[in-house]
């Protein structure tokens, strides 16, 4: 049957919207399914593991302090002579950095070490002086104290000696005295006698007589008792001034040798503070050079030209020794600190050196290099974020690199601190809340340097 052009145009026209109308029906089951596919994805997306870390900047630094830079200072000040060093330069410990000379005043004296030993030796000799004067003056009181004891046996005796005749003057005292009592009684009996014509006038006169010779014995020994009595306090008079002039002899002796002994003690006080000086001279000319304290390079003098006066305790060159001990120092927030241990893992990514380090997947990063955290600083910085230090661990084989030996201390640093795995939607989840990381069990190391 024939079809005509307008019935031909007619259908031709239904084809194309039929074409149409089948792709308009095939589009969203095909969108569905993309996405179907895509949530599909993404829901074991959200339960693969994902590695929580800390970030952390900073910069390469020295774990041990000796082996920061440091200045080089003169002890005592002085004038430049001479630069042994450049900027650069490799020393040894020992090696001369500069020269410089004397500006003090007290030191300009090229024999002063002779001078001082000379004045060393006559306070020596000052010294000798007056220890002999306190051995003659201890040999003069041990003299006094012999003639003392001398002097007090003799005083002593003759006190003994005049106590003794008191008493036998005493004794004859009472003797005459009762003598001239007999002589009364005679005297008044006879007087009696003579009354009753018993006795003449003769025997009377007799007896009166020997009465006033007994009067006269009693004063006599009366006179010669007080002259004893005199000598015995004249006695010991004589012994309390021997005691006395021993003991003023004796606190004459001591104040000698408390002198000599001061005179001593001055001496020897002179004599170690001329040693010190002769000790802090010969010091002092030992220092005119200035040593590099360790092995090292020269980085930057501190000061130029010769004959420039620089003061004491005065920064001269800085110093960087030799093969430090490097270390990663980074800076992380207070919030994450409870959540680092002593040991923990760190991926480090140093500045100069190219890498890529995924955040979740650090086992997948290029160019890290591994750490572990030495120290924790128990103190924040002033931004308010706490410091660790992050020293080096030995390489895993086909794993990890050595730390380049190329890194200079203070180029920047990059870390990540290591954590336990966890899902991603968990992590998600923490990101948006703005948690901190977590842990499977509180810690239990305490924080703070190894």
């Amino acid at each position: 049957m024939a079809i005509n052009a307008a019935e031909k145009g007619k259908w031709e026209a239904m084809g194309v919207l039929s074409q149409h109308e089948i792709l308009k029906t095939r589009g969203p089951k095909m969108l569905g399914r993309v996405m179907l596919a895509l949530l599909f994805v993404f829901v074991i997306i959200l339960f693969m593991p994902w590695r929580q870390t800390i970030p952390g900047r900073g910069n390469v630094t020295a774990l041990r302090p000796e082996d920061r830079p440091q200045t080089v200072q003169n002890q005592i000040g002085g004038r430049i002579e001479h630069w042994a060093v450049r900027e650069g330069q490799h020393v040894n410990e020992g090696d001369t950095i500069l020269i410089i000379s004397e500006t003090s005043q007290s030191y300009f004296d090229p024999q002063l070490p002779k001078r001082l030993e000379e004045q060393l030796a006559a306070k020596a000799g000052n010294e000798a002086a007056a220890t002999q004067k306190m051995e003659a003056t201890s040999a003069q009181m041990r003299a006094l104290t012999r003639g003392l004891a001398i002097k007090l046996n003799s005083a002593e005796n003759k006190v003994h000696q005049a106590e003794n005749y008191v008493k036998i003057d005493s004794a004859d005292l009472v003797a005459v005295q009762r003598f001239y009592e007999i002589s009364k009684s005679r005297l008044a009996r006879y007087e009696a006698g003579y009354t009753n014509g018993l006795f003449s006038l003769t025997d009377i006169e007799s007896r009166r007589l020997k009465l006033q010779e007994d009067n006269a014995k009693v004063i006599s020994q009366q006179n010669k008792l007080n002259n004893s009595i005199q000598s015995l306090l004249n006695a010991r008079i004589e012994l309390d001034n021997i005691r006395a002039e021993y003991e003023q002899s004796l606190a004459k002796a001591q104040s000698e040798m408390s002198s000599a002994l001061s005179s001593k003690v001055s001496a020897q006080g002179e004599i170690a503070k001329l040693r010190n000086e002769i000790s802090n001279t010969t010091i002092r000319r030992g220092l005119y050079v200035v040593r590099a304290p360790q092995k090292g390079f020269v980085v930057k003098t501190l000061k130029a030209g010769i004959g420039e006066n620089i003061k004491e305790g005065e920064s001269i060159a800085t110093l960087q020794p030799e093969a430090p001990l490097v270390a990663a120092e980074i800076y992380v927030d207070a919030m994450d600190v409870p959540l680092i241990l002593n040991n923990s893992d760190v991926r480090l990514q140093f500045e100069g050196w190219p890498s890529v380090q995924f955040s979740g997947w650090p086992s997948v990063a290029v160019g890290t290099f591994a750490g572990r955290v030495s120290v924790i600083d128990l103190v924040s910085s002033e931004s308010g974020k706490y410091r660790l230090l992050v020293r080096p661990t030995l390489p895993v084989p086909d794993k990890d690199q050595p730390w380049p030996k190329q890194l200079r201390q203070g180029s920047g640093v990059y870390g990540r601190v290591i954590l336990r795995s966890v899902p991603v939607w968990y992590e998600i989840w923490r990101q948006l809340n703005g948690f901190p990381p977590s842990l499977e069990a509180e810690p239990a190391v305490q924080v703070g340097a190894k």
